[in-house]
């Protein structure tokens, strides 16, 4: 069993657990349930904006602590001053650190689009994300068949999330594309032994329908990447450790997006 698939066994207990403590009728009344999530293509295309997806991450199962004293509200809101396009906010506890209420405080102080960047396998997860503010829900191929990944973007669809499918090589690209995505991401991260190669991206690239946005996630930490990505047509670029595993994010962050102006 590598990693992934005990993620998604001890994800399917939380969820069982989630549903008994939390009934969907009490989700709906959140505050932010009823809210207009933002379009995630008008923040990726603004070209104001850097076009990066930062991620507030804790902790992952193959670098251990990342970053255990970051504040969600410092360096979400210093992200957004940034110019991202996007704000990934871990919710998963045991693997990586996270917490539904990191979601809910990042929610509470930014402007932007929030995806909930967790391990979704019941429809129940999309009505949290809902209910805890995030305008983006991630659905993974890798777990996912063809029927659940049609049907949990189609009920995102329905509530006015946007949805970013998550893909490692061709054949998962091929089983999964539906008209109830909005962006295509290919990890080039392998979630069964965490190694990263860049190439992942420009490899499929080309094999991604224009239909949909096309971003690049993970092996990003040189500005000069992400000048070969937009080269080639990438919309988006999500990074993940490269700024959390600072001492200052906020200072990372800055310093990647000034280079990235003067490349």
């Amino acid at each position: 069993m590598n990693i992934l698939d005990k993620i998604v066994n001890r994800k399917k207990e939380e969820v069982a657990a989630a549903k008994e403590n939390v009934p969907v009728a009490e989700l709906k009344k959140s505050k932010y349930f009823n809210r207009i999530p933002y379009v995630l293509k008008d923040f990726l295309l603004d070209p104001a904006r850097t076009g990066i997806i930062a991620e507030f991450k804790r902790r992952s199962p193959s670098k251990g602590v990342i970053n255990a004293s970051a504040s969600v509200k410092t360096v979400t809101q210093g992200y957004a001053a940034a110019g991202v396009a996007a704000i990934s906010v871990l919710t998963d506890i045991d693997f990586f650190g996270g917490h539904p209420d990191d979601l809910l405080e990042a929610r509470a102080v930014n402007e932007v689009p929030l995806l909930r960047k967790d391990f979704i396998i019941d429809t129940y997860q999309i009505l949290e994300a809902k209910a805890w503010g995030a305008d983006i829900i991630l659905l993974i191929a890798a777990i996912l068949t063809r029927d659940e990944i049609i049907s949990f973007a189609k009920l995102a669809k329905e509530f006015g999330l946007n949805v970013l499918l998550e893909v490692h090589n061709l054949e998962e690209l091929e089983k999964s594309l539906c008209p109830f995505i909005d962006a295509v991401g290919v990890n080039n991260r392998n979630l069964a032994d965490f190694t990263v190669d860049i190439r992942t991206s420009f490899d499929l690239f080309h094999h991604i329908p224009d239909a949909f946005l096309k971003i690049s996630e993970s092996a990003i930490s040189d500005p000069k990447t992400i000048i070969e990505l937009k080269a080639t047509g990438f919309n988006g670029f999500l990074i993940g450790e490269n700024f959390m595993k600072t001492e200052d994010p906020v200072a990372a962050i800055q310093t990647f997006s000034s280079a990235l102006i003067s490349v």
